[in-house]
């Protein structure tokens, strides 16, 4: 593991983005650090990361989204109320990035919010400087822009070839 703590953004069109950072996360558990996993856009009722519960409290699993449908096939007076509670989940993570709470945070799907409108680039960005020198920061989603890509240690862009 890196001496010191990295943004690193996983993206592009591939899948698999949310399987490499959550398997940061449990890399990072090896070398007895805690990670907070905070998703977004994904649905209550996911449960495609429910086996992370045989990890806690050293990987913890937070979404702030209340209905138990995707984003996608909400009605828009639903997204409406779903987009105050992913801003929930932003405040949230500058919350754990102020106090220090963890030593690795995933934002997965913090990108793709981003895409949609719900945070702002100057947000995300806020989030990045808001990180101390140890802790690691991951963030996920399909899209990245120019300030992001240039405020991140690494970017490693995910596409399916066949």
């Amino acid at each position: 593991m890196e001496e010191r703590g990295l943004t690193q953004i996983y993206c592009g069109p591939g899948k698999g983005k949310t399987s490499v950072a959550i398997g940061q996360a449990v890399r990072a558990v090896g070398y007895g650090k805690r990670a907070i996993v905070i998703q977004f856009l994904k649905g209550k009722a996911t449960t495609q990361l429910d086996y992370l519960s045989v990890l806690e409290p050293d990987i913890r699993l937070f979404r702030f989204e209340k209905k138990d449908k995707y984003y996608e096939d909400l009605t828009e007076e639903e997204k409406q109320e779903e987009n105050l509670n992913i801003r929930n989940g932003l405040n949230f993570a500058r919350k754990v990035l102020i106090t220090e709470e963890c030593e690795m945070l995933i934002l997965d799907e913090i990108l793709s919010a981003l895409e949609l409108g719900i945070v702002s680039e100057d947000e995300v960005k806020g989030l990045i400087e808001a990180k101390d020198d140890e802790t690691e920061l991951i963030l996920t989603g399909t899209m990245i822009t120019d300030a992001l890509k240039d405020a991140a240690d690494r970017v490693v862009s995910l596409e399916i070839i066949k």
